[in-house]
């Protein structure tokens, strides 16, 4: 698959970028923040401004380790422009995800087809993953889209140092030193998995020569992992802010970030969020849906690969970077859905080489069908999930409770319509051009994708418009309205045994986690508002409460 066939014209790479970006605005601000992430990186940016501190992080007073600087930098920069609520807070991740996307396009043209190509900028557009990552106030997005960006300029230095030998080697440091500037960026973004995911890629397929007979050798991985220039990039862009961290705070830091936030979360589980060693493996097609037909495509091609021991030295390089990364963090203690996106970007061009293979529309169409049908279900979920006990929580059970309350008057209408359109681009005969590909089976896997791609980005503005605002609604709507009434209060407030970043924002002043003394604003869970304490209850709604603490 290395043969060249055609690029990106620049009108075409525009767009590939501004598509994504515009799917994804819809809407950006229709949602509460989500807690815990959204609410503490929102909350760590506001506070910089509060402090007047832009090196450091701080969640409601107290060190913030979890991540490097780059992201809050970005949220600083959109906060500045547009103020402080949810679009702003959200935007860069917005952003990140259609370069994301467009760099899978401009990658995937001159080796796959510029068809292909754009088919794998749809996939990565309108998978549930990107999806629900690209539109949060987190690092995550921003990380993803710059290892992609990483490990193509990394593929585009083997490419030219696998044929060209020296006159190669030369010619690609260009492509080198993006590389490095990608990785730099990464680590001041999430920290040393910016390096370890490239690195191992790399240094995995270099071992594969004797099988993919490739002339990509060892020593050559040697020379990029070492290239001087490369390192002094890496050094200049991201060293200086993690010297001044290391300066400010000390122990501190290492304690807080170094180990806690990347050796433990590896060698232990972090607040609970563990799992079984196929925790990835099932949650690949979830963050790659509605696109299972596809994958499954490219999971034959590969097995057939295998044995026929036929393997193409980019689907290698592809999928050693998926696999990677499933099975690195399959051996992690901590374990969080969006860990396997890192692995995803290889399975949307992945996805795409398989565009002529799956010509039954009606089993492609499955999952796309299934997403539509539960956006249009999903109030009716909800309640019934909580009176009949699937929700055993009795916070979040009293929340989805509330949503056929919470749902506005143009849910329903909007959702029907949409699956309407779906099913309309789905089943609609349309008038057959006359086709440059005269192959049957060629004709009808074209359809096939243009249909399924078209009801997915249905069901992806379905998301962007009613779904997801409505279960933000349900989830932290409660929150925010509490924390909008005690911002026009004067009293000091805390989060009482209730950790919501998201409080803090909405009420724009740091408010800590404790117990409120006698005068105090608290906010709690309904469900862990102590009996012997004598409260004055200020707002209830769902399963969240905001009480004033009476005096003793």
């Amino acid at each position: 698959m290395n043969n060249v066939h055609a690029s990106l014209d620049r009108r075409t790479t525009w767009l590939a970028f501004l598509l994504p970006l515009a799917l994804l605005s819809i809407r950006l601000g229709g949602a509460p923040l989500f807690d815990v992430d959204e609410g503490a990186f929102s909350e760590a940016t506001r506070e910089m401004f509060e402090r007047h501190d832009f090196l450091s992080t701080y969640l409601n007073g107290a060190h913030r380790f979890d991540k490097p600087i780059l992201i809050y930098w970005l949220q600083a920069v959109s906060m500045m422009v547009f103020g402080v609520n949810e679009f702003a807070f959200r935007f860069p991740s917005v952003v990140a995800a259609a370069v994301w996307c467009q760099a899978v396009a401009v990658f995937a043209a001159p080796r796959i087809g510029m068809r292909n190509a754009l088919f794998a900028c749809g996939i990565a557009a309108t998978s549930l993953g990107v999806f629900v990552i690209g539109r949060a106030a987190t690092a995550d997005s921003l990380l993803n889209a710059l290892i992609a960006l990483a490990l193509f300029e990394a593929w585009r230095v083997i490419e030219l140092r696998s044929k060209e030998g020296l006159l190669g080697a030369s010619m690609s440091k260009p492509a080198l030193y993006r590389a490095y500037l990608w990785i730099a960026l990464g680590v001041l973004t999430k920290g040393p998995v910016a390096v370890l995911i490239p690195v191992a890629a790399v240094f995995l397929y270099a071992l594969t020569g004797k099988f993919v007979m490739h002339r990509f050798a060892l020593r050559e991985a040697v020379r990029m992992f070492f290239d001087p220039v490369g390192w002094a990039i890496l050094i200049v862009v991201a060293a200086p802010w993690y010297i001044a961290a290391l300066v400010i705070h000390g122990r501190d830091f290492i304690d807080g970030f170094l180990l806690r936030h990347n050796v433990e979360r590896f060698t232990g589980t972090l607040q609970n969020h563990s799992g079984s060693a196929f925790y990835y493996v099932l949650m690949v097609p979830l963050l790659l849906w509605p696109w299972l037909a596809w994958l499954i495509a490219a999971i034959g091609t590969l097995v057939r690969d295998l044995r026929s021991r036929s393997l193409d030295p980019l689907k290698t390089f592809l999928w050693i970077w998926c696999v990677f990364v499933i099975v690195f963090f399959s051996l992690s203690g901590t374990k969080l859905p969006h860990y396997a996106l890192y692995g995803c970007t290889p399975l949307f061009v992945l996805c795409a080489m398989e565009r002529k293979r799956v010509r039954t529309l009606w089993l492609a169409a499955i999952p796309v069908v299934m997403l539509i049908a539960f956006v249009v279900a999903m109030p009716d979920l909800l309640v019934h999930a909580a009176n009949v006990g699937w929700i055993r929580d009795a916070f979040y059970r009293a929340m989805a409770a509330r949503a056929d309350v919470a749902m506005p008057a143009f849910y329903r209408p909007v959702a029907w319509t949409g699956a309407g359109l779906a099913l309309a681009a789905l089943a609609w005969p349309r008038r057959r051009r006359r086709a440059r590909i005269e192959d049957a089976d060629d004709r009808r896997a074209r359809r096939v994708a243009t249909r399924v791609l078209e009801a997915a980005v249905v069901a992806t503005l379905l998301l962007c418009v009613i779904g997801a605002p409505m279960l933000g609604e349900v989830l932290e709507g409660p929150v925010k309205r509490a924390a909008l009434l005690a911002k026009t209060m004067p009293e000091p407030a805390v989060t009482w045994n209730f950790h919501m970043p998201s409080f803090a924002v909405y009420r724009e002043r740091v408010t800590p986690i404790g117990t409120p003394k006698a005068g105090e604003l608290g906010l709690t869970r309904i469900d862990r508002l102590p009996a012997d304490v004598a409260v004055d209850r200020l707002f209830e709604e769902g399963g969240v409460v905001l009480v004033r603490r009476r005096g003793d």
